[in-house]
């Protein structure tokens, strides 16, 4: 067994130099410059490049040749590469189904449930969508049109209706079998997503629950002026519902993917909605949307490799150790490392990539097992990146209703976001109540 590296807080240093850059920029970006979606312009890939320099800098004991050869045993891990194939698997998925199932979903529940329950078949939708794409952003950019339509037509608060469509879809980002947080979240504690999956779902039903009662409370007192009805094809959802089953069926998530991938576009073919070379079009531009998420875990793991060398994960490890006691503890710590690196980062998959290292040494050393292990790292960084100010999910959705020719603020998104505070708290109860 390789010794472990003395601790030293100064192999850190990387890190702190791609928060400084990243959140640097981004606050320029956003509230000085007011460039939309500012922090999203930030080029993450040159802030990690310029903290893995400052890796190389470090550590003068070493030849040039053997940080890269640290950084390059970084990079030869199994679960790494099971990661990236499946980025690639998920987007070319999430490309062949495209736009059309998520709203075919939506305006078949619609049409089926009472006007007065549209509020809570938002946040229902939402969360059912997201499962089946494997993403929040996603999710949130096809249903809060929907959303924005279901408020006009009904006369329920357009924030409501809109943190419904936000809060559904951290629920399946959570809990996605192709989510790019729970393909990180398992990969990097080596634990299989079904596992995880059961892990998370006894975490994440009760907050569901709960929200959906809460947005029923508070909506069954509008009056309503009527509701949305609009055409959907039902062979769309079938792609989702094979995804969705196969994933709670415990399919290798290739298997799944592949069989999403065949039956969604032979709907399309043989619908004729799509041509041959429009569907290789969407497979691709699907693919290409997976690039930039690929190449930060290709270099965060490369970073993370000479830090560990370094001793910065044991400088690390010696402060949560003091700071948290035991296994709940240790849990606990694990969620604040994870929730805080979210926060600086604004991206949930960035938080859970550069927290897998350190929380992989934190398992190992509070006895934590892989599944909790991911279970936590997924649902802190959920947690929080549904409802900070200047994340994605929060900044796409004031966009889209801006399009429409009305103003949301995130704060006004934000008083109604009930499932990411619920599903802290729950989070929080399991951690300190299971034995």
């Amino acid at each position: 067994m390789a010794k472990k590296p003395a601790a030293n807080a100064a192999a850190l240093l990387p890190i702190l130099v791609f928060l400084v850059i990243y959140l640097g920029l981004g606050f320029m970006f956003e509230y000085v410059m007011k460039v939309p979606m500012g922090f999203y312009n930030v080029p993450i890939i040159v802030a990690i490049m310029m903290a893995i320099f400052v890796a190389c800098v470090q550590n003068k004991h070493l030849s040039f040749n053997k940080k890269m050869e640290i950084m390059g045993k970084g990079l030869a891990d199994k679960n790494l590469i099971t990661m990236l194939l499946i980025f690639m698997a998920a987007g070319i998925f999430v490309g062949v189904v495209g736009r059309s199932s998520a709203s075919s979903v939506a305006y078949f529940m619609l049409s089926i449930i009472p006007p007065e329950y549209s509020v809570a078949v938002i946040f229902v939708v939402a969360a059912f969508v997201s499962v089946s794409m494997g993403t929040s952003v996603g999710t949130i950019t096809l249903l809060t049109p929907i959303a924005v339509a279901v408020s006009q037509a009904s006369g329920f608060g357009l924030p409501i209706c809109v943190a419904s469509v936000v809060g559904g879809a951290m629920f399946g980002d959570n809990l996605s079998f192709i989510s790019d947080t729970t393909i990180a979240a398992c990969n990097g504690q080596g634990c299989a997503m079904q596992d995880k999956f059961k892990e998370n779902f006894r975490i994440a039903l009760p907050a569901a629950i709960l929200s959906v009662v809460l947005i029923l409370v508070l909506s069954l007192n509008t009056e309503l002026k009527g509701q949305v009805v609009k055409d959907y094809q039902m062979l769309h959802i079938l792609p989702y519902l094979l995804v969705l089953m196969g994933g709670v069926m415990g399919i290798n998530v290739f298997v799944v993917l592949i069989g999403g991938i065949i039956l969604g576009a032979g709907l399309l073919l043989g619908t004729g909605q799509t041509t041959f070379l429009k569907l290789c079009a969407s497979m691709g531009a699907g693919c290409a949307g997976m690039f930039e998420t690929s190449m930060v875990a290709i270099f965060v793991s490369a970073m993370a490799a000479i830090i560990r060398y370094g001793g910065g994960f044991e400088a690390l490890l010696a402060w949560i150790r003091s700071v948290f006691k035991g296994k709940i503890g240790g849990q606990l710590g694990m969620g604040v490392l994870v929730g805080a690196m979210d926060i600086a980062t604004a991206n949930n998959t960035v938080a859970i990539v550069m927290a897998n290292p350190i929380a992989k040494e934190m398992a190992e050393d509070y006895q934590i097992s892989p599944r909790k292990a991911a279970s936590i790292l997924d649902t802190f960084s959920c947690v929080f990146q549904g409802v900070i100010p200047y994340g994605a999910q929060m900044l796409v959705a004031c966009s889209i209703v801006a399009a429409t020719g009305l103003s949301i603020s995130a704060f006004d998104i934000m008083s109604y976001l009930f499932y990411p505070a619920l599903l802290l708290v729950s989070s929080v109860f399991f951690i300190c109540f299971e034995k």
